[in-house]
């Protein structure tokens, strides 16, 4: 494969080595190093809030979907609040990442529903008849919440994956229910994987890049995106070219 300089930088719950992840301050620094698009996490809290956070619990230990939106840590934001952060960057789009996997939610006792799914699109959806142009891909390692969305018409989605040698149908599977992309784990990508992602018709956006040699490896491989908590030294490494 030929040298990417085209390679979409994803800067992962935002410039999070420099600001607060998942906050509005490191999707506006993401813009501001140029990041192409922002990773973001969102789950529900119990009050059907959308809250963008990694973790199912909060630093004070309470738990996302035991917690009503209005109790949530100051700094912590809805969605709809990061989705509008990231538009402060004209063209940069948004990667949700629905968190949404039993035994993910705070203990295995959480009632896992699709509930999330269904506020998650039509946040996004309302938006988009408002007049609002976001370029938005959901992603998910919890493929019945993908379905959810295929099947209500959601965004465009892609495929989570840790270990892809637990997927030994992944791509034909991706290519069958409807997805887009492909976003590994980047110990498991190699120049095979991306020649078959791509020969499915599925981009892939490896994570989480930090490394200056692996973005620029990735790059020749051929790879459509890499996400990265340093986007401004990932858009560096790129513009150094394919010459090592």
């Amino acid at each position: 494969m030929s040298y990417r300089e085209d390679v979409l930088i994803i800067a992962h719950r935002g410039a999070s080595a420099e600001r607060p992840e998942n906050t509005v301050e490191a999707f506006v620094e993401a813009g501001k190093q140029r990041s192409d698009s922002v990773e973001l996490d969102v789950r529900l809290a119990s009050d059907g809030s959308l809250i963008v956070h990694h973790d199912p619990w909060y630093h004070d230990g309470r738990t996302i979907w035991s917690t009503p939106s209005e109790s949530r840590p100051e700094g912590v934001p809805d969605l709809e609040t990061a989705l509008d952060a990231c538009l402060r960057t004209p063209g940069m789009g948004v990667n949700v990442e629905i968190k949404n996997t039993p035994g993910d939610l705070g203990g295995d006792d959480v009632p896992w529903s699709l509930d999330v799914v269904d506020a998650t699109c039509g946040l996004i959806g309302a938006r988009a008849a408002a007049g609002v142009d976001q370029d938005v891909l959901i992603t998910s390692f919890d493929s019945r919440t993908l379905d959810r969305v295929r099947h209500i018409g959601g965004p465009p989605t892609g495929q989570l994956v840790f270990d892809v040698t637990a997927w030994p149908d992944l791509f034909e599977s991706c290519v069958e229910r409807g997805h887009v992309a492909v976003n590994p784990w980047d110990p498991f990508v190699d120049v095979q994987f991306v020649e078959g992602a791509h020969s499915a018709g599925l981009s892939v956006n490896v994570w989480t890049v930090d490394e200056y040699d692996r973005v620029r490896d990735l790059a020749a491989m051929g790879v459509d995106g890499i996400i990265t908590n340093v986007p401004a030294a990932a858009r560096a490494a790129l513009a150094d070219g394919g010459a090592s």
